[in-house]
């Protein structure tokens, strides 16, 4: 079992920001026998798609430029010019087979962790002199695997090698009572076979690779315990900057909120330990919407500002609980609370009225009802305290 250099052991899935972190810095899972098997089967399948048309094209190059006459060898110029434009056509004749060949070169590396480009993968590490590590790397798994690998690959290839020049001495042995042009692109026929037969052998040692190779770099990312306790700590932040950012977001919407309160059109309290200050407009939402809400030193300064700007303070203990425990702040007010409320804003705006002379004030609402599955019951210690008007 892999160990951290803190002693603790590796048994931990990568988290996704460990893997992530990972393919920044170049560390993906990555098989260099299937590079190599995609290339030599690309290669292979390329030979035999183009290799006759190339080496025909190829050697009609070479029978024009090579019959050129005495004066042409003489003039530097000529000849300079005569080289040239036969370099440039033979690597005009062989462009669609390079690219063939270098698209293959991406394939692996895509087909097993994807495409990333890392510079901090060549930067320069003084830890890769360390010899200890040399030699740890030496004798660990991943040695063994490459040991392993080297020995299939001489005798699978060498087995293949074989039986494949076995099959086509006796043609390659023809090939020297042919014309050239005929000879030429038999050859490149039994190229192509040859590598492509070669390729199969990887294949085997391919299959193998590719799932060792996976293991081999989850098992390097895994992580220990407190490796995942440090990066939870590092992506949640610590606990007490998270204790303080949750006060300092509660101290800003209490501050926003007390804000509100000039502009309520009631204050609905407990009337000690609750208050919800309430605002209606007509032109506004459909129902009450409450501003502010808080209890216990909340609810005080609550009071207080309310008393400040002349809101209406009104006392009603059911129904300040009811409206505390099923709205929140800039939320409308339940449908079931409507009619509680309406009585309450009703007196309100009576006693906003002038009084003739003769009428009586008006009285506030005594029996306001409130639906059972909103009702909340009084706290013991609201009743230990009192409650005063």
């Amino acid at each position: 079992m892999a160990e951290h250099e803190s002693g603790q052991e590796r048994t931990e899935e990568p988290t996704p920001k460990r893997q992530e972190d990972a393919k920044k810095k170049g560390q993906l899972a990555r098989s260099r026998e299937l590079n190599t098997m995609i290339s030599l089967l690309v290669g292979a399948a390329g030979l035999i798609a183009f290799g006759g048309t190339m080496i025909g094209r190829l050697s009609e190059q070479m029978t024009t430029y090579l019959t050129m006459g005495p004066a042409g060898m003489d003039n530097p110029e000529v000849f300079t010019a005569t080289v040239g434009s036969a370099l440039g056509n033979g690597i005009m004749i062989c462009v669609p087979f390079f690219v063939l060949l270098l698209v293959s070169v991406f394939v692996g590396p895509l087909a097993m962790g994807g495409w990333a480009f890392s510079t901090s993968a060549m930067a320069f590490k003084i830890s890769k002199l360390n010899p200890l590590k040399g030699v740890a790397k030496m004798v660990s798994a991943k040695s063994l695997m490459e040991l392993i690998k080297a020995l299939g690959k001489f005798l699978l290839v060498g087995s293949m090698a074989t039986v494949v020049i076995w099959q086509t001495f006796d043609q390659l042995l023809l090939l020297a009572s042919k014309d050239v042009e005929t000879a030429l692109n038999h050859f490149a026929n039994i190229a192509g076979l040859s590598f492509l037969s070669f390729c199969t052998a990887l294949i085997l040692i391919a299959a193998i690779d590719v799932p060792f190779q996976l293991w081999e770099h989850k098992r390097q990312l895994k992580m220990t315990k407190q490796e995942i306790r440090d990066e939870s700590k590092e992506s949640e932040g610590r606990p007490e900057v998270k204790s303080q950012i949750r006060m300092l977001q509660r101290e800003m919407s209490q501050r926003r909120m007390m804000d509100n309160v000039p502009s309520a059109n009631v204050v609905i309290t407990n009337p000690s330990h609750y208050a919800v200050a309430l605002k209606y407009d007509e032109h506004g939402p459909r129902a009450p919407v409450v501003v502010a809400k808080g209890k216990g030193d909340i609810a005080l300064r609550i009071r207080t500002l309310a008393a400040e700007h002349d809101v209406l303070t009104f006392a009603a203990p059911p129904l300040a609980r009811a409206i505390y425990a099923s709205t929140e702040i800039d939320h409308e007010i339940p449908a079931q609370l409507y009619l509680a409320v309406a009585q309450v804003l009703a007196y309100v705006y009576q006693l906003k009225l002038p009084v003739k002379r003769g009428q009586a004030a008006p009285k506030p609402p005594t029996n306001i009802a409130i639906p059972d599955e909103l009702a909340v019951a009084e706290d013991s210690s609201e009743e230990s305290s009192g409650d005063t008007p």
